[in-house]
């Protein structure tokens, strides 16, 4: 799919946020609604498979219990998720059925990716959906969800779906035209990125923070889940929810919104869980050398390249690696616990049996165990 030629975009994640579907009073907005299964409706007509990641349960379970404001703690916001998540479920099926097509709930946590059996499940299941005509209908377990709850208005999410189901393209509709050079609603001089090549420094100093009161998510959620995608190898469009018959014009190849590239080849599925499924349960600062050693030489970690080490975790967890300017290098499987990598760090692996009176390995983070997350400039 070079440049913008999408015509060929066989599954698209379409993800929605709480203000493109929701009125101001939190309520589901039946025209906006009934206007996007019409879109699902005609891209399932064409031929492209679409799974819909929406938002809308909390700011629809305000709208029903007659709250003046979207809720501040985690039980008021779960409460309002319970009541809201049928609501919106119920009209996405009475609207799609219009179409004669079939709505299929799937609610997701980040544990249910975080662990390698679920996250396989959750892909078969979603693959399954797909191969008998239904379109799944995606959202956060925020009723039993913590953490997810606050995870960015679902742009993360809808990030990690297309990963999961290798779709050609993710569309992050909202309420503004796409990608500024800074927040166009407070700088009148903010100029559109029709297109992204590369996520750059710069790029995410522009992205600014949570966008309205009835969603969570913002510019820089939707950078973050940019960043995802691309480096799965699928492109994104982030443009306006409103904007008319968005999604059949921008599979046309009509430039709206920002377009970002995606990445010349696609990770493997076990890397892309890796890179995104599982969080990272400790962070392991490596030297300059070992930088080199990772992104251009395509190296293990090795413990002489260690200079730090935060956080307790197990052997076989998830790590971040990291330079020494902060910026994560890579991630990837560890071999060794947090108190064992703390008595090895800086050492050489010939030193490892006698600190720690065995080795089972010599690298700390095996190269087929680990995803490269930058690029050191020149390499």
């Amino acid at each position: 799919m070079a440049g913008r030629n999408l015509k060929g975009t066989k599954r698209v994640v379409v993800k929605v946020g709480s203000s493109s579907i929701t009125g101001t009073g939190g309520e589901p907005d039946a025209g906006r609604l009934a206007g996007l299964a019409g879109q699902v409706a005609a891209l399932k007509g064409n031929g492209t498979e679409v799974l819909l990641v929406s938002s809308g349960a909390v700011a629809a379970g305000v709208g029903r219990l007659g709250l003046a404001a979207r809720p501040s703690t985690i039980p008021e916001k779960q409460a309002c998720a319970a009541v809201g998540q049928g609501i919106i479920m119920q009209v996405y099926e009475k609207l799609f059925s219009g179409h004669g097509l079939i709505a299929g709930q799937v609610l997701l946590t980040r544990g249910d990716l975080a662990d390698r059996g679920r996250f396989l499940n959750a892909r078969n299941t979603l693959n399954t959906l797909l191969h008998l005509g239904v379109v799944p209908v995606i959202n956060e377990n925020d009723t039993v969800a913590v953490e997810e709850i606050n995870f960015g208005d679902n742009d993360f999410l809808s990030a990690l779906v297309a990963g999961l189901v290798d779709a050609d393209l993710l569309c992050l509709l909202t309420d503004i035209d796409g990608f500024y050079t800074a927040d166009p609603r407070v700088d009148a001089g903010a100029r559109l990125i029709p297109t992204v090549a590369a996520i750059t420094p710069e790029l995410e100093s522009s992205a600014g923070g949570p966008g309205t009161t009835r969603g969570s998510g913002g510019m820089a959620s939707k950078l973050a889940a940019a960043r995802v995608a691309v480096q799965c190898g699928t492109a994104v469009v982030v443009a306006h929810s409103r904007e008319r018959d968005v999604l059949p014009r921008i599979l046309a190849g009509e430039e709206l919104g920002t377009f970002f590239r995606p990445g010349a080849t696609r990770l493997e599925h076990r890397k892309r869980w890796i890179a995104h499924g599982a969080p990272a349960a400790g962070r392991v600062e490596v030297d300059g050398g070992a930088v080199r050693a990772l992104v251009r030489g395509g190296k293990s970690l090795l413990p002489s390249g260690v200079l730090g080490v935060e956080g307790c975790f197990e052997a076989g967890t998830t790590v971040g690696i990291f330079g020494a300017d902060g910026r994560e290098v890579a991630r990837g499987i560890v071999n060794f616990n947090s108190r064992e990598l703390t008595m090895i760090k800086g050492r050489q692996t010939g030193e490892i049996e006698g600190l720690l009176g065995h080795k089972d390995y010599d690298e700390v983070v095996h190269r087929n165990n680990m995803v490269l997350m930058t690029r050191v400039p020149g390499g």
